[in-house]
């Protein structure tokens, strides 16, 4: 009696020990974000662990349109997605906006979200506006955000922390620190719509990712001066693609990003000045980009391991020393229309996230907790 009463209780504790076993070793589900690439645009997709998604912008608009559209798709459909639960749009500009009508004949959108009206007066801008954009979100719900607002995603925090030009007056939590990089702050120029973006905090767990549009520099100052009302964040995204209006030492230095992830174009962002920035940010470990910048060139480039896709016509060789970038007017450049790879972020509830370069399958693991 005794040794059958044994071994029940030891086949019990087998039993209890596989099962725990095999809990211990299911992979959590993670927060999933797709850096999709629409040739210097922004399209970044968001997918929550219950499944929920949280898209940022639709890439270009025009002739690209219809592209852009079919890239974000193939995000979508590689997350497993039915629909987007949320569409933000950053600010009403043609790499922001454009691809949005071609997604939403492909896909339902449950809310569309954005700052208000356009300030910047485009006639492509406001034609969508007045006749397409009330089309789209008629059977949907249609949100104008301010700063404070939360984007309802169940297992995440959304906060809005800009819109409409305007910032957010109470630090995050664990932010409010006097940011010491506001005492060299220089202004600079900037046109009227990319100050109107939707800036957007997620947190995840312990985890921390940001994504302000195209804000500038001088709102940058408003939103991280005196004070620092963002805090540390793990991954920092999209940073304007690159360019030298936004992405101030006083925001990229005092956020202490581990990772940052650029939505450059060939030939367009990834200017110099901002890869100084970039690169001298303290703590920061790695700098990904959708594209090799010829803005850059190899003097302030990363390893190719971290760049998502080439350049749209290649040349005999690359200049160690960046290029100029192009003045407004300027002939387009090669349009690139070829296959296009995102990078993706996977990150876990402890803080700990990994990066994945789809062109080249090459990734990397960033811990918790340092």
């Amino acid at each position: 009696m005794r040794t059958s009463i044994i071994l029940v209780v030891g086949l019990a504790l087998a039993v209890f020990a596989a099962a725990f076993s095999t809990a211990q070793s299911r992979t959590p589900k993670t927060l999933d974000i797709y850096v999709v690439d629409v040739e210097g645009g922004n399209a970044t997709l968001f997918v929550s662990p219950s499944g929920e998604a949280l898209l940022i912008d639709t890439g270009n608009a025009g002739a690209a349109a219809v592209r852009d559209a079919e890239r974000i798709m193939a995000a979508v459909k590689d997350a497993g997605l039915q629909q987007i639960n949320h569409l933000i749009t950053t600010h009403w500009h043609g790499d922001h906006f454009g691809g949005m009508a071609e997604l939403a004949s492909r896909i339902q959108i449950r809310e569309f979200i954005d700052h208000g009206p356009n300030v910047q007066p485009a006639a492509a801008a406001d034609e969508f506006l007045q006749k397409t954009y009330p089309q789209l979100y008629a059977k949907a719900k249609h949100t104008i955000v301010k700063p404070g607002d939360k984007i309802p995603v169940a297992g995440l925090d959304v906060r809005v922390v800009t819109s409409a030009g305007e910032t957010i007056k109470t630090a995050l939590p664990g932010a409010g620190k006097p940011n010491p990089n506001c005492a060299n702050f220089k202004a600079g120029e900037n046109n009227a719509e990319d100050p109107q973006s939707v800036g957007t905090h997620i947190t995840f767990g312990k985890f921390r990712t940001l994504h302000l549009g195209d804000l500038t520099m001088n709102k940058e100052f408003e939103l991280m001066c005196p004070n620092d009302r963002i805090g540390a964040v793990d991954v920092l995204l999209g940073l304007h693609h690159g360019q030298a209006t936004s992405n101030s030492e006083v925001l990229v230095h005092a956020l202490h990003p581990r990772v940052a992830v650029m939505n450059n174009g060939t030939r367009k962002g990834g200017e110099p000045v901002v890869m100084k920035t970039v690169h001298s940010s303290p703590g920061l470990e790695d700098l990904w980009q959708l594209h090799f910048s010829v803005l850059s060139g190899q003097e302030y480039t990363v390893p190719g391991m971290f760049i998502a896709n080439g350049i749209d016509e290649q040349q005999p060789a690359l200049p160690i020393a960046p290029i100029p970038a192009p003045q407004p007017g300027a002939a387009p450049a090669p349009v690139h229309n070829g296959t296009a790879y995102w990078i993706k972020v996977s990150a876990q509830q402890d803080g700990s996230f990994t990066v994945t370069n789809t062109r080249n399958g090459f990734s990397k693991t960033y811990r918790a907790g340092l």
